[in-house]
C-alpha cells in the first residue's frame, strides 16, 4: 500500500506539471495570438490613416494699398535761378560802432606851372665900393659916449637903389648905445657907395647890404 501510495504520488506531480507545462504552452499561444492580431490591427488602422504633419497656417495676403482719389499736383516751373552777386546787407549790433564813413575822393589839383626860363644873366648883389671901414672913423666918435667912454659894436642893414646909393639903414643890433647906433646909420648914409645888383636879365635893381661897425674910443 506505502508502495502504491508513493507511485500514486509521483503519478499526480506528474501530471500536475504537465499540466502546468500545458498552461503556460496554451497561455503563450493565447498571448501570442492576441499579440499577433493587435499588431495586425494597428498594421490595419495606420495604413488606413494617413497621418500629415500639421503645417503652420498661411498668414494672409496683406490688403491692397488704398486707391488714392485726389488728383496729381500740378506741375510748378522752377523758380527763376538766384544771383548770388548782390551785395550781403550790413548787420549791425547794438554795441558795434557806426561804420567810418570813406574819405572824400581826392580832388585833382592843377598842374604847377611852367618853369621859367633860365636867366641870360647870373643876378648879383649890392656890392660896396672902396673900403667899408672908411664909413666912420674915429673923428665920427659922439663927443658924450667918447667922454663917458662908451664903446659897442652897431650891426645894420641898408637898401640900396638902383643908381648905387643907401635909401634906407636899419640897426640889426644894437651896442647898447643909442647915440653910437645913430651915428652908425647917419655915417653909412653919408658916405657909403654901392655897384647896384643887377637881375637874370643884367639890368640893375635894388639890392641890399648887412655889416656891421665897431666903436672903439681912440688911444693917444
Amino acid at each position: 500500500m506505502a508502495y502504491a501510495d508513493q507511485q500514486m504520488s509521483g503519478n499526480k506531480i506528474t501530471a500536475l506539471i504537465i499540466v502546468a507545462i500545458l498552461h503556460v504552452v496554451v497561455g503563450y499561444a493565447l498571448v501570442s495570438g492576441l499579440a499577433y492580431s493587435a499588431i495586425q490591427k494597428v498594421k490595419e488602422v495606420t495604413s488606413a490613416v494617413n497621418i500629415e504633419e500639421e503645417k503652420p497656417p498661411e498668414e494672409p495676403p496683406p490688403p491692397p494699398p488704398p486707391k488714392d482719389d485726389t488728383p496729381p499736383p500740378p506741375i510748378v516751373a522752377p523758380p527763376p535761378p538766384i544771383s548770388f552777386n548782390a551785395p550781403a546787407p550790413q548787420v549791425q549790433t547794438v554795441n558795434e560802432a557806426p561804420p567810418i564813413p570813406a574819405p572824400p575822393a581826392p580832388v585833382a589839383l592843377p598842374a604847377p606851372p611852367a618853369a621859367p626860363p633860365p636867366p641870360r644873366f647870373t643876378p648879383k648883389a649890392a656890392a660896396p665900393k672902396g673900403n667899408p671901414g672908411n664909413w666912420a672913423t674915429s673923428n665920427d666918435y659922439p663927443s658924450r659916449a667918447l667922454r663917458e667912454e662908451r664903446e659897442g659894436t652897431t650891426g645894420f642893414r641898408v637898401t640900396v637903389g638902383t643908381d648905387g646909393k643907401v635909401t634906407d639903414c636899419q640897426i640889426t643890433r644894437s651896442s647898447g648905445s643909442p647915440d653910437l647906433d645913430e651915428a652908425t646909420c647917419a655915417n653909412v648914409r653919408r658916405r657909403a657907395r654901392f655897384a647896384p645888383a643887377t637881375d637874370g636879365e643884367g639890368n640893375p635893381t635894388t639890392g641890399a647890404y648887412s655889416n656891421s661897425i665897431r666903436w672903439v674910443i681912440p688911444k693917444d
